[in-house]
């Protein structure tokens, strides 16, 4: 049998690196492809010296040429953190639908599967809790981060719409928080926000009183579910994410045990349109995908952190990404 061939968009991220990592251990050739907006060489560059794996640096949002066959796609590519998508709120339209759009033509020529990734973004900030697939979410099309939200929106709407009229074979999965190694320090986000400042001592900020939740989801537990459903027969979307839930207040309680800092809270403005709950609701992902997690937030937590005492002094410091405002011009 001939080895199966995947395209891995967003492959330099940090979920695609990850991914990258687990389909070149279940025998996959790998095709990556990244325009390393966000994503960073380092986090892939181990693969590098490997046959089964080679490298596109392309904007998928452009018309995507990949010579040969092509058995699956997994369509990751998307600035994910608020820090990114609120400087490049265009790109971020572009890539969720020219680029879908794109990877969707491919799949067709190919006759390829393809797995999209969307988000619990899509519920907006829910009247629902915890959130099942079929709520439709309360989102601002017109707020900061509409740009985000609703790229996904369309994403997954793009992608009912090729399955329905072309038969094409699509997965959508819906990915809560997600957490580990390679997550970028400084992307904005409140867990690698909070082992940051723990890290270089300072005050750990949250904002409003931290009594909004998040649910965190260590990243080896969600590729085991992306592959699942992958491999499964079922095209409606699916959430993804550990449905343990935690105010941020009691999380960076949590991250000040872990690092033995001994800073203190500071309350920062809550920023618009924040969500005030995030929990999923995973009964389909139990019952079809027989996945549930695995990794409890103490064990995972551990291992990131460790990563980010890892880093270089420079690194560690570093507060801009990248001047993404470059873009814009």
């Amino acid at each position: 049998m001939s080895q199966k061939r995947i395209l891995i968009t967003g492959a330099a991220g940090f979920l695609g690196s990850h991914l990258c990592d687990r389909f070149i251990k279940e025998g996959f050739q790998v095709v990556a492809m990244d325009n390393l907006i966000t994503g960073d060489l380092k986090n892939i560059e181990h693969l590098f010296k490997l046959p089964q794996f080679e490298f596109y640096h392309h904007d998928v949002s452009k018309f995507i040429h990949v010579p040969g066959n092509i058995d699956y796609i997994l369509h990751f590519a998307s600035p994910a953190s608020p820090i990114d998508y609120l400087k490049i709120p265009i790109q971020t339209l572009k890539v969720s639908s020219l680029g879908t759009h794109n990877i969707l033509g491919l799949a067709r020529v190919k006759k390829a599967r393809v797995l999209v990734a969307s988000t619990s973004e899509v519920y907006g900030d829910p009247f629902v809790h915890p959130q099942t697939e079929e709520y439709w979410g309360n989102v601002n099309p017109v707020g900061p981060r509409g740009c985000y939200d609703e790229a996904k929106r369309f994403m997954e709407a793009l992608t009912m719409a090729y399955h329905d009229t072309h038969g094409l074979e699509t997965r959508i999965i819906r990915i809560f928080n997600t957490y580990g190694p390679r997550m970028r320090l400084n992307d904005g986000r409140v867990l690698p926000a909070f082992i940051g400042q723990a890290l270089r001592g300072e005050d750990l900020t949250m904002f409003g009183d931290g009594s909004q939740t998040r649910s965190f989801c260590y990243v080896d537990d969600l590729v085991e579910g992306i592959y699942r459903l992958l491999m499964s027969d079922y095209f409606m979307p699916v959430n993804i994410g550990n449905p343990d839930e935690i105010s941020i207040k009691d999380f960076a309680e949590e991250i000040l045990k872990l690092t033995g800092a001994n800073q203190k809270l500071i309350s920062l403005p809550l920023p618009k349109d924040d969500p005030k709950q995030r929990r999923p609701d995973i009964t389909k992902a139990k019952e079809i995908l027989g996945w549930t997690p695995k990794v409890n937030r103490a064990e995972g937590l551990k291992i990131t952190y460790d990563y980010f005492k890892s880093l270089s002094k420079d690194e560690l410091n570093k507060t801009e990404h990248r001047n993404l405002e470059t873009l814009n011009k």
